[in-house]
């Protein structure tokens, strides 16, 4: 199973990914600011980095460049809606999502963890 860090700009959208995830089996956990994701980063060895649907596209670009930084070697998840589309076009995986919190998440998690990108 994969370890995950959940982020997003919704607190509660983040803590039921995580739950989601940890229910499948995956070690899961979730940061919202800039210097949790950091110190996540510097605590854990993350496999997939799931990229919340409900930021903007400059938030998700930002968050990215910290990611890569601070979490190199794990592979970027991005959740989108279906209207806005994808915004980062250099993530490993990408999962069209309503506004609510996906039901397949995990099973998109484990094919990332795997076996590389998804789409």
């Amino acid at each position: 199973m994969a370890t995950v860090l959940c982020t997003g700009v919704d607190r509660v959208l983040n803590e039921t990914r995580t739950l989601i995830l940890r229910q499948a089996g995956h070690a899961a956990m979730c940061a919202i600011e800039e210097h949790e994701i950091i110190a996540a980063c510097k605590e854990h060895n993350f496999d997939v980095v799931v990229v919340g649907q409900a930021m903007s596209d400059s938030q998700k670009r930002d968050l990215f460049k910290v990611i890569r930084q601070h979490c190199g070697a794990a592979k970027v998840l991005e959740l989108y809606l279906p209207f806005s589309g994808r915004a980062l076009k250099q993530a490993d995986g990408w999962l069209e999502v309503p506004a609510r919190v996906p039901t397949d998440l995990a099973v998109h998690v484990e094919r990332l963890a795997a076996n590389g990108a998804s789409s």
